[in-house]
């Protein structure tokens, strides 16, 4: 009987012990995070104060809460500030009676921000864990480059869409590695090809004397693209565009026009789609087509024409310069190598002569300047 009970003792002791282990966290208390002239006006407490309730939400110690941390200072003299060494970390931890020491630096170095944490166990008096990220010289994100580089520290898993947009210099314009107010320049020589079917075609391919052109079907294009990125929310950018082009030259043609476009880009892999009006200057004139030939006759002020003709105004080469107006759709991808944008894209043009398509590709280079920081 005395030996079930010491067993039943000794098995509660261990049990008591192990809940005991398993539900004690060292104790952790965040120094200062040496600022630097990363961040002027905020000061070490913010920055330290980010990465206390980081640390508090993983729950992997038991946190020093800033109160006691500074009564402790006030009753003991504990000086908190300029302290960064190994020694004065071990110090602090002892007079603060903690196991852990956590604090870091932010600093500008060139056209980067470097994040760095260390922890230091207090009675060994070494480090640890330690990890430093290099981040766009972004200000507005200093939270995020924050729980970042500590989730990596403790071994978390990360957010990478969020990393690559606050490490990656040249990746896709977007709230989080664009917050200003920018103004962008994204301007970029144009060039393709663009096909006529229907009777459009049939008229470009038919001999001048009777009004063709005697044009392929198949042009070459070449213009100029401006854009403005007048939204820039979440993983979309919204884009108006103006396009001024030249068609025909190739066939001693020329065809002039101007596309306005209104469109949406996705930040994370360049995709976008845009539509709007295109008009374009041609030469077009009135006649029919005879009711036996179905020859194109041009109206005729020193001929009668015929009763029951169906006069029309049609493209002509023979005929006066005229607008035509027609609505396009766009869609593409922009690839990107360094600053340098290479956009390729499809279009089509409906209509009611004949269906018009083509593709087109450019290149331009983002250019970022006068903005102001949002503070």
């Amino acid at each position: 009987m005395k030996r079930l009970t010491l067993s039943l003792i000794l098995i509660i002791a261990a049990s008591f012990s192990y809940v005991v282990a398993q539900t004690s966290r060292p104790l952790l208390a965040v120094g200062e995070i040496d600022a630097n002239d990363a961040l002027p006006g905020n000061g070490y407490s913010t920055l330290s104060e980010m990465a206390m309730r980081k640390m508090e939400r993983m729950g992997v110690y038991e946190m020093l809460d800033q109160y006691d941390m500074n009564y402790l200072a006030k009753r003991d003299d504990i000086v908190l500030t300029g302290c960064y060494s190994k020694i004065c970390l071990t110090e602090i931890g002892a007079k603060l009676h903690v196991d852990k020491m956590l604090t870091g630096s932010i600093r500008t170095v060139g056209e980067n921000i470097t994040v760095n944490f260390r922890i230091l166990d207090v009675k060994s008096g070494i480090v640890e864990r330690t990890r430093t990220n290099d981040f766009l010289k972004i200000n507005a994100e200093y939270r995020n480059m924050i729980e970042i580089t500590l989730d990596e520290l403790m071994g978390n898993p990360v957010d990478e869409e969020t990393k690559k947009k606050l490490t990656l210099k040249n990746d896709f314009d977007n709230t989080v590695n664009n917050p200003y107010q920018l103004r962008l320049r994204t301007d970029g020589p144009r060039m393709g090809f663009t096909m006529f079917t229907g009777e459009t075609a049939t008229i470009l391919g038919t001999n001048r004397n009777v009004g063709g052109f005697e044009a392929q079907p198949m042009m070459f294009q070449f213009g100029y693209q401006f854009e403005k990125q007048y939204l820039n929310e979440g993983n979309f950018q919204a884009l108006f565009e103006f396009i001024p082009m030249m068609t025909g030259l190739d066939q001693g043609l020329f065809i002039p026009s101007i596309t306005v476009m209104n469109g949406l880009r996705n930040n994370k892999n360049g995709w976008e789609f845009a539509f709007g009006p295109t008009f374009s200057v041609v030469t077009k004139s009135q006649g029919y087509y005879a009711a036996d030939t179905h020859r194109w006759t041009l109206l005729n002020d020193s001929l009668p024409t015929p009763e029951n003709a169906d006069v029309i105004t049609r493209l002509d080469s023979r005929g006066d310069a005229s607008v035509q107006a027609g609505f396009i759709f766009a869609f593409g991808k922009t690839f990107k190598s360094g600053k340098l944008n290479i956009p390729v894209n499809a279009f089509v043009i409906p209509s009611n002569k004949g269906l018009r398509f083509g593709v087109s590709f450019g290149f331009n280079a983002r250019d970022r300047y006068a903005y102001t920081a949002v503070k």
